[in-house]
Protein backbone atom coordinates (compact mmCIF):
# COMPACT_ATOMS: atom_id res chain seq x y z
CA UNK A 1 0.00 0.00 0.00
CA UNK A 2 1.07 3.21 -0.75
CA UNK A 3 0.19 6.09 1.24
CA UNK A 4 -0.32 8.74 -1.59
CA UNK A 5 -3.28 6.02 -2.40
CA UNK A 6 -4.39 5.42 1.19
CA UNK A 7 -7.07 7.95 3.03
CA UNK A 8 -5.19 8.56 6.00
CA UNK A 9 -5.65 12.21 7.72
CA UNK A 10 -3.86 12.59 11.33
CA UNK A 11 -4.61 15.40 13.63
CA UNK A 12 -1.79 17.52 15.40
CA UNK A 13 -4.46 18.90 18.40
CA UNK A 14 -5.97 16.84 20.70
CA UNK A 15 -9.86 16.48 20.83
CA UNK A 16 -11.83 18.73 23.77
CA UNK A 17 -14.56 16.01 24.15
CA UNK A 18 -11.85 12.71 24.07
CA UNK A 19 -11.22 12.23 28.15
CA UNK A 20 -8.74 9.16 27.60
CA UNK A 21 -5.28 8.85 25.95
CA UNK A 22 -6.51 5.63 23.68
CA UNK A 23 -10.21 8.10 22.20
CA UNK A 24 -7.24 10.75 22.22
CA UNK A 25 -4.99 8.95 19.77
CA UNK A 26 -7.68 7.37 17.90
CA UNK A 27 -9.15 10.30 16.82
CA UNK A 28 -5.36 12.41 16.18
CA UNK A 29 -4.69 9.23 14.12
CA UNK A 30 -7.77 9.35 12.20
CA UNK A 31 -9.03 6.20 12.70
CA UNK A 32 -12.35 7.15 14.48
CA UNK A 33 -14.62 9.69 13.16
CA UNK A 34 -17.58 10.29 15.48
CA UNK A 35 -21.37 10.96 13.80
CA UNK A 36 -23.57 10.65 16.73
CA UNK A 37 -23.00 9.88 21.08
CA UNK A 38 -21.41 6.40 21.32
CA UNK A 39 -21.29 6.19 17.28
CA UNK A 40 -18.51 6.11 15.12
CA UNK A 41 -17.18 5.89 11.88
CA UNK A 42 -13.94 3.41 11.36
CA UNK A 43 -11.49 4.36 9.16
CA UNK A 44 -9.61 2.79 6.68
CA UNK A 45 -6.81 2.73 8.93
CA UNK A 46 -8.69 2.17 11.94
CA UNK A 47 -10.21 -0.60 9.92
CA UNK A 48 -7.01 -2.47 9.13
CA UNK A 49 -6.36 -2.59 13.08
CA UNK A 50 -9.95 -3.99 14.14
CA UNK A 51 -10.09 -6.67 11.42
CA UNK A 52 -6.23 -7.56 12.80
CA UNK A 53 -7.94 -7.83 15.79
CA UNK A 54 -10.94 -10.10 14.31
CA UNK A 55 -8.47 -12.14 12.37
CA UNK A 56 -6.85 -13.55 15.35
CA UNK A 57 -10.44 -14.17 17.43
CA UNK A 58 -11.60 -15.57 14.16
CA UNK A 59 -8.44 -18.30 14.13
CA UNK A 60 -8.68 -19.19 17.88
CA UNK A 61 -12.85 -19.67 17.66
CA UNK A 62 -11.77 -21.98 14.99
CA UNK A 63 -9.18 -23.90 16.17
CA UNK A 64 -11.15 -24.30 19.60
CA UNK A 65 -13.63 -26.07 17.60
CA UNK A 66 -16.51 -23.71 17.37
CA UNK A 67 -18.65 -22.90 14.20
CA UNK A 68 -19.02 -19.95 13.21
CA UNK A 69 -22.87 -18.28 12.35
CA UNK A 70 -24.34 -14.97 11.61
CA UNK A 71 -27.41 -14.15 13.55
CA UNK A 72 -29.54 -11.09 12.89
CA UNK A 73 -28.94 -7.63 15.05
CA UNK A 74 -32.83 -6.93 15.32
CA UNK A 75 -34.32 -8.88 17.69
CA UNK A 76 -38.29 -9.62 17.80
CA UNK A 77 -39.64 -8.88 21.40
CA UNK A 78 -41.35 -12.36 21.62
CA UNK A 79 -37.74 -13.85 22.28
CA UNK A 80 -36.74 -11.36 25.00
CA UNK A 81 -40.41 -12.18 26.32
CA UNK A 82 -39.79 -15.59 26.68
CA UNK A 83 -36.93 -15.39 29.28
CA UNK A 84 -37.93 -11.87 30.89
CA UNK A 85 -35.46 -9.97 29.77
CA UNK A 86 -37.86 -7.58 27.54
CA UNK A 87 -38.14 -5.38 30.97
CA UNK A 88 -35.39 -6.86 33.03
CA UNK A 89 -32.44 -5.66 30.69
CA UNK A 90 -33.54 -2.12 31.23
CA UNK A 91 -32.35 1.17 29.52
CA UNK A 92 -29.54 0.10 27.49
CA UNK A 93 -31.97 -2.65 25.38
CA UNK A 94 -33.24 -0.39 21.96
CA UNK A 95 -36.30 -1.14 21.29
CA UNK A 96 -38.08 -0.19 18.00
CA UNK A 97 -41.27 -0.53 15.71
CA UNK A 98 -41.55 -1.87 12.31
CA UNK A 99 -44.36 -0.18 10.21
CA UNK A 100 -46.86 -2.84 11.35
CA UNK A 101 -46.20 -1.91 15.07
CA UNK A 102 -44.29 -4.93 15.98
CA UNK A 103 -41.66 -4.40 18.82
CA UNK A 104 -38.19 -5.53 17.84
CA UNK A 105 -35.07 -4.75 19.76
CA UNK A 106 -31.39 -3.87 18.26
CA UNK A 107 -29.11 -6.87 19.80
CA UNK A 108 -26.94 -5.92 22.89
CA UNK A 109 -26.48 -9.83 23.15
CA UNK A 110 -27.94 -13.11 21.71
CA UNK A 111 -28.82 -15.65 24.57
CA UNK A 112 -32.34 -15.61 23.10
CA UNK A 113 -31.76 -15.80 19.61
CA UNK A 114 -29.33 -18.71 19.73
CA UNK A 115 -31.26 -20.45 21.83
CA UNK A 116 -34.16 -20.68 19.28
CA UNK A 117 -32.08 -21.62 16.69
CA UNK A 118 -30.90 -24.58 18.62
CA UNK A 119 -34.21 -25.58 19.58
CA UNK A 120 -34.84 -25.46 16.29
CA UNK A 121 -31.88 -27.42 14.70
CA UNK A 122 -30.90 -29.65 18.18
CA UNK A 123 -32.73 -32.83 18.87
CA UNK A 124 -30.68 -35.32 19.94
CA UNK A 125 -28.06 -35.85 22.53
CA UNK A 126 -25.43 -37.37 19.73
CA UNK A 127 -25.38 -33.46 18.16
CA UNK A 128 -23.96 -32.34 21.15
CA UNK A 129 -21.45 -30.69 22.67
CA UNK A 130 -21.68 -28.09 19.88
CA UNK A 131 -20.66 -24.31 20.10
CA UNK A 132 -22.11 -21.75 17.73
CA UNK A 133 -20.01 -18.22 17.49
CA UNK A 134 -20.54 -15.12 15.89
CA UNK A 135 -18.82 -11.77 15.06
CA UNK A 136 -21.50 -9.26 14.81
CA UNK A 137 -22.39 -5.18 15.88
CA UNK A 138 -23.98 -5.21 18.85
CA UNK A 139 -26.00 -1.82 20.38
CA UNK A 140 -26.16 -1.27 24.42
CA UNK A 141 -28.15 2.34 24.80
CA UNK A 142 -25.60 3.31 27.21
CA UNK A 143 -27.28 6.59 29.88
CA UNK A 144 -23.44 8.17 29.46
CA UNK A 145 -21.52 7.06 26.11
CA UNK A 146 -17.78 8.16 26.42
CA UNK A 147 -14.34 7.03 26.27
CA UNK A 148 -14.20 6.87 22.47
CA UNK A 149 -15.02 3.03 21.51
CA UNK A 150 -14.45 2.06 25.36
CA UNK A 151 -17.74 2.32 25.87
CA UNK A 152 -19.87 3.34 22.95
CA UNK A 153 -23.17 2.18 22.43
CA UNK A 154 -22.70 0.53 18.90
CA UNK A 155 -19.52 -1.79 19.18
CA UNK A 156 -18.42 -4.89 17.46
CA UNK A 157 -18.14 -8.58 19.30
CA UNK A 158 -17.25 -11.70 19.11
CA UNK A 159 -19.98 -13.92 21.35
CA UNK A 160 -20.16 -17.74 21.39
CA UNK A 161 -22.81 -19.81 22.79
CA UNK A 162 -22.46 -23.52 23.83
CA UNK A 163 -25.39 -26.39 24.10
CA UNK A 164 -24.17 -29.52 26.73
CA UNK A 165 -26.10 -32.67 27.65
CA UNK A 166 -24.78 -32.71 31.02
CA UNK A 167 -22.65 -30.35 33.43
CA UNK A 168 -19.30 -32.11 32.87
CA UNK A 169 -19.35 -31.48 29.48
CA UNK A 170 -19.95 -27.96 30.02
CA UNK A 171 -17.37 -27.53 32.28
CA UNK A 172 -14.69 -28.93 29.84
CA UNK A 173 -15.83 -26.33 27.73
CA UNK A 174 -15.89 -23.62 29.55
CA UNK A 175 -11.85 -24.41 29.93
CA UNK A 176 -11.52 -25.31 26.24
CA UNK A 177 -12.63 -21.11 25.77
CA UNK A 178 -10.71 -19.69 28.65
CA UNK A 179 -7.32 -21.72 26.71
CA UNK A 180 -8.76 -20.22 24.03
CA UNK A 181 -9.31 -16.76 25.15
CA UNK A 182 -5.53 -16.82 26.46
CA UNK A 183 -4.12 -17.90 23.37
CA UNK A 184 -6.12 -14.70 21.72
CA UNK A 185 -4.91 -12.38 24.46
CA UNK A 186 -1.41 -13.94 24.13
CA UNK A 187 -0.97 -13.38 20.22
CA UNK A 188 -2.16 -10.29 20.33
CA UNK A 189 0.59 -8.57 22.33
CA UNK A 190 -1.39 -7.47 25.45
CA UNK A 191 -0.69 -7.88 29.15
CA UNK A 192 -3.76 -9.17 30.45
CA UNK A 193 -5.14 -11.16 33.36
CA UNK A 194 -8.04 -14.13 33.75
CA UNK A 195 -10.03 -12.69 36.59
CA UNK A 196 -13.13 -14.46 38.97
CA UNK A 197 -16.09 -12.43 38.08
CA UNK A 198 -19.93 -11.57 39.53
CA UNK A 199 -22.38 -13.15 36.29
CA UNK A 200 -24.07 -10.21 36.67
CA UNK A 201 -27.32 -9.34 34.59
CA UNK A 202 -26.43 -12.29 32.36
CA UNK A 203 -26.78 -14.96 34.85
CA UNK A 204 -25.28 -18.41 35.53
CA UNK A 205 -23.07 -20.55 37.91
CA UNK A 206 -19.80 -19.38 36.98
CA UNK A 207 -17.86 -16.65 35.29
CA UNK A 208 -14.12 -15.51 34.77
CA UNK A 209 -13.38 -12.03 33.11
CA UNK A 210 -10.57 -11.04 31.03
CA UNK A 211 -8.96 -7.66 31.39
CA UNK A 212 -6.17 -5.82 29.82
CA UNK A 213 -3.91 -4.31 32.81
CA UNK A 214 -3.83 -0.70 32.25
CA UNK A 215 -3.64 2.60 34.88
CA UNK A 216 -6.82 3.93 33.40
CA UNK A 217 -9.12 0.63 33.74
CA UNK A 218 -12.19 1.30 34.89
CA UNK A 219 -12.26 -2.15 37.25
CA UNK A 220 -10.15 -3.18 39.86
CA UNK A 221 -8.77 -6.17 39.97
CA UNK A 222 -6.99 -8.07 43.21
CA UNK A 223 -4.63 -10.73 42.49
CA UNK A 224 -2.23 -12.83 44.73
CA UNK A 225 1.63 -12.04 45.27
CA UNK A 226 1.83 -15.97 46.07
CA UNK A 227 -0.14 -17.70 43.28
CA UNK A 228 -2.17 -17.58 40.21
CA UNK A 229 -5.00 -16.20 41.86
CA UNK A 230 -7.22 -13.09 40.51
CA UNK A 231 -10.59 -11.73 41.12
CA UNK A 232 -12.60 -9.04 40.34
CA UNK A 233 -12.71 -6.46 43.60
CA UNK A 234 -16.71 -6.90 43.44
CA UNK A 235 -15.85 -10.54 44.05
CA UNK A 236 -12.41 -11.14 45.51
CA UNK A 237 -13.09 -12.69 49.01
CA UNK A 238 -11.65 -10.86 52.18
CA UNK A 239 -10.87 -13.32 54.53
CA UNK A 240 -11.74 -13.10 58.56
CA UNK A 241 -9.36 -11.54 60.54
CA UNK A 242 -9.35 -14.61 63.12
CA UNK A 243 -10.53 -14.88 66.63
CA UNK A 244 -11.86 -11.30 68.40
CA UNK A 245 -9.55 -9.79 71.13
CA UNK A 246 -11.34 -9.58 74.74
CA UNK A 247 -12.66 -6.35 75.86
CA UNK A 248 -10.43 -4.04 77.72
CA UNK A 249 -12.39 -0.91 77.95
CA UNK A 250 -15.21 0.54 79.23
CA UNK A 251 -17.62 1.57 76.72
CA UNK A 252 -18.57 5.56 77.16
CA UNK A 253 -19.86 8.16 74.94
CA UNK A 254 -17.99 10.95 73.49
CA UNK A 255 -18.62 14.48 71.92
CA UNK A 256 -18.04 14.72 68.55
CA UNK A 257 -20.00 17.61 67.53
CA UNK A 258 -19.33 17.83 64.09
CA UNK A 259 -17.30 15.11 63.05
CA UNK A 260 -19.41 12.66 60.91
CA UNK A 261 -16.83 10.28 59.26
CA UNK A 262 -14.99 7.66 60.38
CA UNK A 263 -11.83 9.78 59.60
CA UNK A 264 -12.54 12.20 61.42
CA UNK A 265 -14.18 10.99 64.11
CA UNK A 266 -10.61 8.85 64.49
CA UNK A 267 -8.80 12.25 63.91
CA UNK A 268 -10.53 13.61 66.68
CA UNK A 269 -9.68 11.06 69.30
CA UNK A 270 -6.36 10.02 68.16
CA UNK A 271 -7.35 6.30 66.99
CA UNK A 272 -6.36 4.49 64.13
CA UNK A 273 -9.38 4.43 61.83
CA UNK A 274 -8.65 0.70 62.09
CA UNK A 275 -10.77 1.03 65.10
CA UNK A 276 -13.94 3.10 63.99
CA UNK A 277 -17.14 1.05 62.40
CA UNK A 278 -19.17 2.47 59.43
CA UNK A 279 -22.60 2.05 59.45
CA UNK A 280 -24.36 2.16 56.55
CA UNK A 281 -28.44 2.34 56.86
CA UNK A 282 -29.87 0.04 53.75
CA UNK A 283 -33.84 -1.19 53.33
CA UNK A 284 -34.41 -5.04 52.74
CA UNK A 285 -36.47 -7.31 53.34
CA UNK A 286 -37.48 -9.81 55.92
CA UNK A 287 -38.22 -13.70 55.44
CA UNK A 288 -41.84 -12.56 54.70
CA UNK A 289 -40.61 -10.47 51.82
CA UNK A 290 -42.15 -7.48 54.13
CA UNK A 291 -39.65 -4.06 54.23
CA UNK A 292 -36.67 -4.33 56.86
CA UNK A 293 -34.04 -2.01 58.33
CA UNK A 294 -31.21 -3.10 58.04
CA UNK A 295 -27.67 -1.55 59.66
CA UNK A 296 -24.19 -2.92 57.43
CA UNK A 297 -21.31 -2.56 59.70
CA UNK A 298 -17.84 -1.98 57.98
CA UNK A 299 -14.67 -1.00 59.47
CA UNK A 300 -13.41 2.83 59.02
CA UNK A 301 -11.07 2.19 56.40
CA UNK A 302 -13.08 -0.21 54.31
CA UNK A 303 -15.77 0.31 51.75
CA UNK A 304 -19.08 -1.69 51.27
CA UNK A 305 -19.21 -3.92 48.61
CA UNK A 306 -22.54 -3.71 46.88
CA UNK A 307 -22.70 -6.90 44.82
CA UNK A 308 -21.69 -8.94 48.14
CA UNK A 309 -24.42 -7.27 49.77
CA UNK A 310 -27.05 -8.08 47.39
CA UNK A 311 -26.53 -11.48 47.69
CA UNK A 312 -27.21 -11.74 51.29
CA UNK A 313 -30.78 -12.99 51.64
CA UNK A 314 -33.57 -9.98 51.84
CA UNK A 315 -31.22 -7.80 50.32
CA UNK A 316 -31.64 -9.26 46.40
CA UNK A 317 -33.08 -5.49 45.87
CA UNK A 318 -31.92 -3.37 48.36
CA UNK A 319 -31.65 0.68 48.58
CA UNK A 320 -30.50 2.77 50.79
CA UNK A 321 -33.05 3.72 53.77
CA UNK A 322 -34.12 7.62 53.22
CA UNK A 323 -33.25 10.49 56.17
CA UNK A 324 -37.25 9.27 57.85
CA UNK A 325 -36.31 5.78 58.13
CA UNK A 326 -33.16 6.28 59.42
CA UNK A 327 -34.97 8.80 61.84
CA UNK A 328 -37.54 6.10 62.84
CA UNK A 329 -35.24 3.29 63.36
CA UNK A 330 -32.52 5.11 64.75
CA UNK A 331 -33.48 8.08 66.48
CA UNK A 332 -30.48 9.93 64.77
CA UNK A 333 -29.49 11.73 61.72
CA UNK A 334 -26.78 10.61 59.22
CA UNK A 335 -23.22 11.07 60.12
CA UNK A 336 -23.85 9.84 64.16
CA UNK A 337 -25.25 6.16 63.45
CA UNK A 338 -24.64 2.87 65.05
CA UNK A 339 -26.09 -0.11 66.28
CA UNK A 340 -25.81 0.43 69.93
CA UNK A 341 -29.61 0.10 71.68
CA UNK A 342 -31.68 1.71 67.83
CA UNK A 343 -34.74 3.15 68.36
CA UNK A 344 -36.98 -0.21 66.78
CA UNK A 345 -35.74 -3.58 66.29
CA UNK A 346 -33.21 -3.93 63.06
CA UNK A 347 -31.24 -6.45 61.80
CA UNK A 348 -27.57 -6.09 61.97
CA UNK A 349 -25.22 -7.72 59.18
CA UNK A 350 -21.53 -7.38 60.32
CA UNK A 351 -18.59 -7.72 57.70
CA UNK A 352 -16.07 -10.70 58.90
CA UNK A 353 -13.84 -7.43 60.24
CA UNK A 354 -16.06 -5.80 62.53
CA UNK A 355 -17.34 -9.10 64.01
CA UNK A 356 -13.52 -9.89 65.31
CA UNK A 357 -12.90 -6.23 66.68
CA UNK A 358 -13.32 -4.99 69.95
CA UNK A 359 -13.19 -2.12 71.96
CA UNK A 360 -14.66 -0.07 68.85
CA UNK A 361 -16.43 3.70 67.91
CA UNK A 362 -19.39 3.64 66.58
CA UNK A 363 -22.23 6.62 66.03
CA UNK A 364 -24.16 6.52 69.66
CA UNK A 365 -27.45 7.40 67.34
CA UNK A 366 -27.60 10.97 68.84
CA UNK A 367 -26.50 14.17 66.68
CA UNK A 368 -22.47 15.09 68.06
CA UNK A 369 -21.48 12.07 69.80
CA UNK A 370 -20.22 8.64 68.73
CA UNK A 371 -19.39 5.76 71.54
CA UNK A 372 -16.15 4.59 71.96
CA UNK A 373 -15.25 1.34 73.90
CA UNK A 374 -17.92 -0.33 71.92
CA UNK A 375 -17.77 -4.62 72.46
CA UNK A 376 -19.76 -7.07 71.19
CA UNK A 377 -21.89 -9.49 73.60
CA UNK A 378 -21.27 -6.86 76.46
CA UNK A 379 -22.71 -3.32 74.88
CA UNK A 380 -24.49 -5.19 71.97
CA UNK A 381 -26.09 -8.32 71.07
CA UNK A 382 -23.79 -10.22 68.36
CA UNK A 383 -24.50 -9.52 64.86
CA UNK A 384 -27.49 -10.61 63.27
CA UNK A 385 -25.52 -12.34 60.31
CA UNK A 386 -21.64 -12.04 59.83
CA UNK A 387 -20.43 -11.73 56.38
CA UNK A 388 -17.65 -10.75 53.87
CA UNK A 389 -19.37 -7.59 52.89
CA UNK A 390 -16.47 -5.33 51.82
CA UNK A 391 -14.08 -4.48 49.02
CA UNK A 392 -10.58 -6.30 49.46
CA UNK A 393 -7.67 -4.03 49.75
CA UNK A 394 -3.68 -4.19 48.66
CA UNK A 395 -1.72 -6.31 51.15
CA UNK A 396 -4.84 -8.43 52.75
CA UNK A 397 -4.34 -11.65 52.83
CA UNK A 398 -5.22 -13.47 49.52
CA UNK A 399 -8.26 -15.87 50.03
CA UNK A 400 -5.88 -18.96 48.24
CA UNK A 401 -3.98 -18.97 51.37
CA UNK A 402 -1.05 -18.42 49.59
CA UNK A 403 0.41 -14.40 49.71
CA UNK A 404 -1.38 -11.21 49.85
CA UNK A 405 -2.94 -9.26 47.30
CA UNK A 406 -2.21 -6.66 45.12
CA UNK A 407 -4.42 -4.46 43.27
CA UNK A 408 -4.32 -3.34 39.72
CA UNK A 409 -6.34 -1.69 36.87
CA UNK A 410 -8.25 -3.58 33.73
CA UNK A 411 -10.20 -2.83 31.42
CA UNK A 412 -12.21 -5.89 30.64
CA UNK A 413 -11.96 -7.50 26.93
CA UNK A 414 -13.20 -10.93 27.50
CA UNK A 415 -15.73 -12.54 29.61
CA UNK A 416 -17.32 -16.19 29.65
CA UNK A 417 -20.14 -17.45 31.29
CA UNK A 418 -21.03 -21.20 32.61
CA UNK A 419 -24.72 -20.54 32.02
CA UNK A 420 -26.30 -23.50 33.05
CA UNK A 421 -29.88 -24.17 31.86
CA UNK A 422 -31.04 -20.75 32.86
CA UNK A 423 -32.34 -19.58 28.85
CA UNK A 424 -32.61 -23.07 27.94
CA UNK A 425 -35.31 -23.88 30.45
CA UNK A 426 -36.88 -20.71 29.79
CA UNK A 427 -37.30 -21.33 26.10
CA UNK A 428 -38.13 -24.73 26.17
CA UNK A 429 -35.24 -25.77 24.75
CA UNK A 430 -34.87 -29.37 24.87
CA UNK A 431 -32.94 -32.49 23.23
CA UNK A 432 -33.15 -36.23 23.57
CA UNK A 433 -31.28 -38.36 25.81
CA UNK A 434 -29.69 -41.66 25.51
CA UNK A 435 -32.37 -42.98 26.95
CA UNK A 436 -34.98 -41.09 24.79
CA UNK A 437 -36.39 -38.57 26.59
CA UNK A 438 -36.22 -35.04 27.19
CA UNK A 439 -33.58 -33.23 28.61
CA UNK A 440 -32.47 -29.24 28.77
CA UNK A 441 -29.24 -28.27 27.61
CA UNK A 442 -26.45 -27.06 29.41
CA UNK A 443 -25.37 -23.64 28.35
CA UNK A 444 -22.22 -21.46 28.18
CA UNK A 445 -21.66 -18.21 26.81
CA UNK A 446 -18.18 -16.70 25.65
CA UNK A 447 -17.99 -13.00 24.87
CA UNK A 448 -15.36 -10.91 23.46
CA UNK A 449 -15.45 -6.97 22.37
CA UNK A 450 -13.20 -7.06 19.46
CA UNK A 451 -13.30 -2.87 19.18
CA UNK A 452 -12.74 -2.56 22.83
CA UNK A 453 -10.11 -4.90 22.43
CA UNK A 454 -8.31 -1.62 20.16
CA UNK A 455 -8.78 0.43 22.20
CA UNK A 456 -7.62 -1.06 25.55
CA UNK A 457 -4.52 -1.89 23.59
CA UNK A 458 -3.91 1.67 22.94
CA UNK A 459 -4.48 2.64 26.93
CA UNK A 460 -1.09 -0.32 27.61
CA UNK A 461 0.86 0.49 24.49
CA UNK A 462 1.64 3.85 23.77
CA UNK A 463 3.56 7.04 24.93
CA UNK A 464 4.30 10.63 24.57
CA UNK A 465 4.59 10.37 19.99
CA UNK A 466 1.66 8.31 19.82
CA UNK A 467 0.41 4.56 19.76
CA UNK A 468 2.83 1.59 19.91
CA UNK A 469 1.03 -1.09 18.81
CA UNK A 470 1.92 -4.65 19.29
CA UNK A 471 2.50 -6.15 16.23
CA UNK A 472 -0.05 -8.69 16.00
CA UNK A 473 -2.30 -5.62 15.36
CA UNK A 474 -0.68 -2.85 13.85
CA UNK A 475 -2.04 -1.98 10.46
CA UNK A 476 1.29 -2.25 8.88
CA UNK A 477 4.86 -3.78 10.23
CA UNK A 478 6.96 -1.89 8.56
CA UNK A 479 6.92 1.85 6.89
CA UNK A 480 9.01 3.04 4.27
CA UNK A 481 9.63 6.10 4.34
CA UNK A 482 10.94 7.90 1.35
CA UNK A 483 13.02 11.38 1.60
CA UNK A 484 13.78 12.57 -1.99
CA UNK A 485 13.35 16.35 -1.95
CA UNK A 486 14.83 16.31 -5.49
CA UNK A 487 12.44 13.91 -6.86
CA UNK A 488 16.01 11.48 -7.50
CA UNK A 489 14.55 8.41 -9.69
CA UNK A 490 17.61 6.64 -8.03
CA UNK A 491 15.41 6.93 -4.32
CA UNK A 492 12.30 6.46 -5.63
CA UNK A 493 13.16 3.18 -7.30
CA UNK A 494 15.05 1.60 -4.30
CA UNK A 495 12.42 2.60 -1.91
CA UNK A 496 9.74 1.07 -4.23
CA UNK A 497 12.43 -2.15 -4.52
CA UNK A 498 12.42 -2.76 -0.75
CA UNK A 499 8.60 -2.34 -0.26
CA UNK A 500 8.51 -4.78 -2.53
CA UNK A 501 10.99 -7.32 -1.13
CA UNK A 502 9.47 -6.72 2.15
CA UNK A 503 6.35 -7.73 1.00
CA UNK A 504 7.44 -10.74 -1.10
CA UNK A 505 8.56 -11.64 2.44
CA UNK A 506 5.39 -11.95 3.86
CA UNK A 507 6.58 -8.92 5.69
CA UNK A 508 3.24 -6.24 6.03
CA UNK A 509 4.47 -2.83 4.40
CA UNK A 510 3.45 0.70 3.62
CA UNK A 511 5.59 2.88 1.42
CA UNK A 512 5.11 6.62 2.49
CA UNK A 513 5.69 8.12 -0.73
CA UNK A 514 3.23 11.51 0.33
CA UNK A 515 6.56 13.67 0.00
CA UNK A 516 6.06 15.00 3.05
CA UNK A 517 8.77 16.46 4.84
CA UNK A 518 10.69 14.50 7.24
CA UNK A 519 9.31 15.68 10.94
CA UNK A 520 5.77 15.86 9.53
CA UNK A 521 6.49 12.32 8.08
CA UNK A 522 8.14 10.38 11.12
CA UNK A 523 5.58 12.17 13.17
CA UNK A 524 2.56 10.55 11.43
CA UNK A 525 4.53 7.13 11.39
CA UNK A 526 4.84 7.24 14.96
CA UNK A 527 1.09 8.83 16.03
CA UNK A 528 -0.35 5.89 14.07
CA UNK A 529 2.20 3.34 15.57
CA UNK A 530 3.82 1.17 12.97
CA UNK A 531 6.33 -0.73 14.75
CA UNK A 532 9.50 -0.87 12.24
CA UNK A 533 10.76 2.54 10.04
CA UNK A 534 13.39 2.46 7.29
CA UNK A 535 14.42 5.64 6.10
CA UNK A 536 15.56 5.43 2.09
CA UNK A 537 17.14 8.46 1.62
CA UNK A 538 20.38 9.98 -0.70
CA UNK A 539 22.52 9.81 1.25
CA UNK A 540 22.08 6.75 2.67
CA UNK A 541 22.12 5.24 -0.43
CA UNK A 542 25.16 6.88 -1.28
CA UNK A 543 26.78 5.18 2.43
CA UNK A 544 24.80 1.71 1.05
CA UNK A 545 22.34 2.35 4.40
CA UNK A 546 18.99 2.41 5.19
CA UNK A 547 18.30 4.41 8.45
CA UNK A 548 16.48 1.97 10.43
CA UNK A 549 14.15 2.76 13.94
CA UNK A 550 12.08 0.28 15.98
CA UNK A 551 9.26 2.39 17.22
CA UNK A 552 9.78 1.42 21.02
CA UNK A 553 13.47 2.32 20.32
CA UNK A 554 14.77 6.04 21.42
CA UNK A 555 17.56 6.03 18.58
CA UNK A 556 17.83 5.40 14.79
CA UNK A 557 20.75 2.89 13.71
CA UNK A 558 22.71 2.80 10.28
CA UNK A 559 22.14 -0.92 8.91
CA UNK A 560 23.27 -2.54 5.12
CA UNK A 561 20.21 -4.38 3.21
CA UNK A 562 21.40 -7.72 4.31
CA UNK A 563 21.16 -6.41 7.67
CA UNK A 564 17.85 -4.76 7.48
CA UNK A 565 16.62 -7.88 5.93
CA UNK A 566 17.62 -9.97 8.68
CA UNK A 567 15.93 -7.83 11.04
CA UNK A 568 12.74 -7.22 9.65
CA UNK A 569 12.12 -10.87 8.21
CA UNK A 570 13.83 -12.79 11.28
CA UNK A 571 10.29 -12.35 13.43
Amino acid sequence: MRLSKFHLRTEKETPADAEIVSHQLMLRAGMLRKLAAGLYTWSPLGLRVLRKVEGIVREEMNRAGAIELQMPTIQPRELWEETGRWQKFGGQLLKIKDRKEAEYCYGPTAEEVITDFARQEINSYKQLPVNFYNIQTKFRDEIRPRFGVMRAREFLMKDAYSFHIDDESLKAEYQNMYDAYSRIFTRLGLKFRAVFADTGAIGGSASHEFHVLADSGEDAIAFSDGSDYAANVELAEAVSPGERAAASETMRKVETPTQKTCEDVAALLGIPLQRTVKSVAIMGADAEGDAQFVLALVRGDHGVNEIKLAKLPGLAEYRLATEAEILEHLGSEPGFLGPVKPAKAIRIIADRSVAAMHDFVVGANEPGYHIAGVNWGRDLPEADDVADIRNVLAGDPSPCGQGTLGIARGIEVGHVFALGRKYSEAMKCTVLDANGKAATPAMGCYGIGVSRIVAAAIEQNHDDAGIVWPDAMAPWQVAVCVINPKNDATVAAAAQALYDELNAAGVETVLDDRGLRPGAMFADIELIGIPHRVVVSERGLAAGTFEYRARRASEAESLDRDALMQRLTAR
